[in-house]
């Protein structure tokens, strides 16, 4: 699943470029918090009680009740999915939880991201959702190097796209920092 900086094939790239210039896909610099969308994701922990990162934004913005629902989800498994109202964020319907891998370089941990993006899509799309704003998932503490996390999450997206032909959904990739943006940007050059 994993496929390197320049694993991708021409017709990969024409799949890319494809949902991009038809504003399926997008890549947009800034915090995942801010964003306009039905559902926004939040990068956790395994106890979904909030942390450091994207996860402890997420529950300072969204207040405490956020913290409440989370307890009554008794946690989420690494590469699983769980969604919450988004209380105190107005500006999404959903905050969406997912736990990536800690990076370990085997290729289990490709697979367990490739699922945390898998299933939050799911998650959306069953909720009713047509737009959604993901995080660099396990690209900060848990050390998941950022040119394979963005190949694994445009990709992973790209099949669920065309998994998914007649879904109307907007997939938004946020890079809070500038060197995320930069990984998406050479996957999407070199791809």
């Amino acid at each position: 699943m994993s496929a390197g900086k320049t694993g991708y094939t021409a017709s990969r790239k024409d799949r890319i470029q494809h949902y991009i210039e038809n504003n399926r896909l997008s890549l947009i610099e800034g915090s995942v918090v801010a964003m306009h969308v039905d559902a926004i994701v939040n990068a956790a922990n395994n106890s979904l009680l909030g942390g450091g990162g994207v996860d402890g934004a997420i529950h300072r913005a969204a207040g405490p009740g956020l913290l409440q629902e989370c307890r009554a989800l008794h946690g989420c498994r690494t590469g699983e999915a769980k969604i919450t109202g988004s209380y105190d964020i107005r500006n999404a319907k959903y905050l969406i939880h997912t736990v990536g891998p800690i990076y370990s370089g085997r290729p289990e941990d490709a697979e367990l991201l490739a699922a945390c993006y898998r299933n939050s899509l799911n998650l959306a799309l069953e909720h009713g959702c047509t737009s959604i704003a993901f995080p660099g998932i396990s690209t900060g503490v848990y050390g998941y190097p950022l040119e394979e996390a963005a190949s694994v999450s445009l990709l992973t997206a790209v099949q669920w796209l065309e998994e998914h032909a007649d879904a109307d959904m907007h997939i938004y990739f946020c890079c809070f920092r500038k060197q995320e943006l930069e990984a998406y940007h050479a996957i999407y050059a070199d791809s």
